[in-house]
């Protein structure tokens, strides 16, 4: 009697690889890359104000940086797979809320979707970190960096073009492009991780691993530069499209030059050369300090709109300088047994920057035009410029090889993926 065999990728999951990795990030670009430049439109053309702008993204900085830190907490308890399975779907409900169109419902929308990436970037990390060696991490962000390239350079520019055809458009792709990430995550079967030991103690607070993470120079510095270096892209993101309509360049101008910025994700092999016949200390701080300096001179130049405009495009290419090179510190020096803790603690970055940005800006924009939040913003950008010179010139060698030593983008972010996802 010939007996049926079950194939062998149903029955055994194959090794998640580098490549597994690049394309779920790539999915999570296509979505995320559409709404990134749709939502400061909507929610400006929602509230009619910079300054309501400012206080919403303020609350939902707070809610999303909370849901960060419970992550750890919360996959004591449910399965890492279905944490992440339950923040894609967030993604989901949020575009398709947001096609509703009325003012709470773009909020909301705007709510879960930060919310979702908050929990699948944490979810993410831990998975690269369990499945992937050191000596392979810069193979890995490079990878991803690259697959996510379409999609954040392609992504905004059509995300405003369809948003000004047919305001629900651009949620509707954002919604079908989230399912599919959902459909590849689930069809990859990651599981729950590897697990270092199986602990019989109670699960731990979410806050009692901070003073752990605050002790350990590296993890703080990669985190410090990670929120200056998402600080700047906020402003990037959100208030240079404002500042765009405010000053007669029309509402496509922010998605336009966030597309051609994004597109500097291409080079970032390249990028990698670069920083290889030099070191990563060189790599940081010139990132920050150009990035720094254009800011400001972009801030000045308000009177002229375009130059203005011009001056923070070209500083957007160093922020992306950043994103491939100043997040080493934190995964050289992660402990194995901290993987799924010190994740999340470090993409706190995100919501961190999503508070103070806001906050800032709404400070700034009390006695200035919304222009001063670029000067703002490239004064920052400087002072990390200045702590990037304690950096250990050093850093990364002997524990992995020099071609390791490259692109860390726990962002795409933020960014690229930068950030108001």
């Amino acid at each position: 009697m010939h007996e049926r065999r079950i194939p062998e990728w149903l029955r055994h999951a194959p090794a998640p690889s580098v490549r597994g990795f690049a394309m779920l990030s790539g999915a999570e670009a296509m979505a995320r890359g559409v709404l990134i430049s749709v939502f400061p439109l909507a929610m400006y053309q929602a509230l009619q104000d910079a300054s309501v702008v400012s206080e919403v993204y303020f609350a939902v900085g707070v809610v999303s940086l909370l849901t960060g830190l419970m992550v750890p907490f919360v996959t004591r308890f449910v399965a890492r797979r279905w944490v992440y399975t339950l923040g894609a779907s967030f993604f989901v409900a949020g575009s398709l809320l947001a096609i509703e169109g009325s003012p709470s419902a773009v909020v909301i929308a705007l709510l879960l979707t930060t919310i979702s990436t908050v929990v699948t970037f944490v979810c993410f990390n831990a998975y690269v970190l369990d499945y992937i060696a050191k000596i392979e991490l810069g193979r890995c962000e490079t990878s991803r960096m690259f697959y996510s390239a379409l999609g954040w350079t392609a992504g905004p520019v059509v995300g405003v073009m369809l948003f000004s055809w047919w305001k629900p458009a651009p949620f509707a792709v954002a919604a079908i492009a989230s399912a599919f990430m959902l459909a590849m995550f689930l069809f990859m079967r990651l599981g729950n991780g590897k697990l270092i030991t199986k602990s019989r103690a109670a699960p731990t607070n979410p806050l009692a691993f901070l003073p752990r993470f605050a002790k350990q120079p590296r993890l703080l510095a990669g985190w410090t530069f990670a929120v200056i270096r998402s600080c700047g892209w906020w402003i990037y993101v959100v208030y240079m499209p404002i500042f765009a309509i405010e000053n007669g360049l029309g509402d496509k101008i922010g998605g336009i030059a966030l597309s051609i910025s994004n597109a500097a994700l291409f080079a970032t092999p390249f990028m990698l050369r670069w920083m290889q016949a030099r070191s990563i200390r060189y790599a940081v701080r010139t990132g920050f300090c150009v990035s720094g300096v254009l800011f400001i001179v972009g801030g000045l130049a308000a009177g002229a709109p375009w130059v203005s405009v011009l001056f923070l495009m070209t500083a957007s290419f160093f922020l992306i300088l950043l994103d491939v090179s100043a997040g080493l510190p934190f995964l050289l020096a992660v402990k194995p047994s901290e993987r799924t803790e010190m994740s999340a603690v470090y993409s706190s970055y995100r919501d961190v920057s999503g508070i103070i940005t806001p906050g800032v800006a709404w400070l700034v924009l009390i006695a200035t035009p919304i222009s001063g939040i670029f000067a703002a913003g490239g004064a920052g950008l400087l002072v990390a410029w200045g702590l990037a010179a304690r950096l250990h010139p050093g850093l990364g060698k002997g524990r992995v090889p020099f071609s390791a030593r490259s692109t860390v983008a726990v962002a795409v972010s933020e960014t690229a993926g930068q950030v108001p996802s």
